[in-house]
């Protein structure tokens, strides 16, 4: 009954907000590096933030740091969103906000300091990574519930996290899918919401790493990690500046070039994220995790630069067309 009310009250706090973004003209307008062709809301991935709060509301302040760290990256990303706010700013937020949940993970005791700085630079780059895979209608939303999904399973097993913080964003996602996993959505995320959820479901991740000791569970964000770092890797070769907007990720092409339902390749990346993460599972040693850890990295990079080679001419000739 508590999460069929927390539902609701998610369902209503999200009409709320689309008219609080219609009144102040928090939109997202496209431009030659988008991936869509019309005027929408933007921040519509604040519910993500918001059913946190309520989770803690209906369940109790069980991780206050964490949560704490959550409110402060996930304001300053919907400030980014109503009115761009300077790089430096939004980076000192992100450490701060990591250094927050390190202490509910437990990283400060006198045997793990070493991992604080490696840590830190991981995490953010992870989130800034999340940020940067928000292009398409339910990309955000699908991969998070493929990331949600095994961590539930591997919970029920482990026992790493209270459960309930699992649902309630699950719920927070389902309610956000509603609205943004269609042909035309009626919200994007915003930086609020890809922000938000990279950063709860890395500390659910962290909560399971620590519990297990076992670091293979980065596969778990396999599929994003392996678009995020090659297409930087790719982006360096052509010598780009990383620092401005681009259509060159694996799934933009997939959206743009070969004109795929943005829908589709959000379920594509979803399915082979599920796929690869309950492989992982279904691997009883640690030995054999860490052998199937190193063959699906090595597959997604072959995966990618195949993809590259045969259709990332089509990006090229679209280049040219706009000039």
């Amino acid at each position: 009954m508590d999460y069929a009310i927390i539902a609701v009250i998610l369902l209503v706090a999200e009409l709320v907000y689309f008219r609080v973004a219609d009144r102040f003209n928090i939109i997202d307008k496209p431009n030659l590096r988008s991936s869509h062709t019309s005027i929408t809301l933007r921040g519509g991935g604040i519910i993500f933030l918001i059913g946190a709060w309520t989770w803690a509301i209906f369940f109790g302040f069980h991780y206050p740091c964490f949560l704490l760290g959550l409110t402060l990256i996930g304001l300053v990303s919907f400030a980014d969103d109503v009115h761009s706010t300077p790089n430096a700013l939004r980076l000192v937020v992100q450490f701060t906000a990591m250094m927050l949940m390190f202490a509910n993970l437990g990283l400060y005791d006198a045997s793990s300091w070493w991992l604080i700085l490696p840590a830190l630079i991981v995490c953010v780059g992870i989130i800034n990574a999340y940020n940067f895979m928000d292009g398409i209608n339910g990309i955000t939303g699908c991969y998070s519930l493929a990331v949600i999904a095994p961590l539930f399973y591997l919970n029920r097993r482990i026992g790493f996290i209270d459960e309930s913080l699992l649902v309630v964003t699950a719920i927070s996602i389902g309610v956000f899918l509603i609205f943004n996993f269609r042909k035309k959505a009626k919200c994007f995320a915003g930086d609020v919401g890809s922000v938000s959820i990279a950063f709860i479901l890395l500390f659910a991740l962290g909560c399971l790493i620590i519990t297990t000791g076992n670091p293979v569970y980065l596969l778990l964000l396999a599929v994003y990690g392996a678009d995020s770092v090659l297409t930087i890797v790719h982006r360096i070769m052509l010598h780009e500046n990383l620092g401005e907007a681009h259509r060159k990720h694996a799934y933009q092409l997939m959206s743009n070039e070969l004109k795929m339902r943005h829908t589709l390749v959000s379920v594509i990346y979803m399915t082979l994220q599920l796929a690869i993460s309950f492989g992982l599972i279904l691997i009883g040693s640690t030995a054999g995790q860490w052998i199937y850890f190193c063959a699906v990295i090595a597959l997604l990079a072959c995966g990618y630069v195949a993809f590259m080679k045969k259709f990332y001419y089509l990006h090229e000739e679209y280049l040219k067309s706009k000039k």
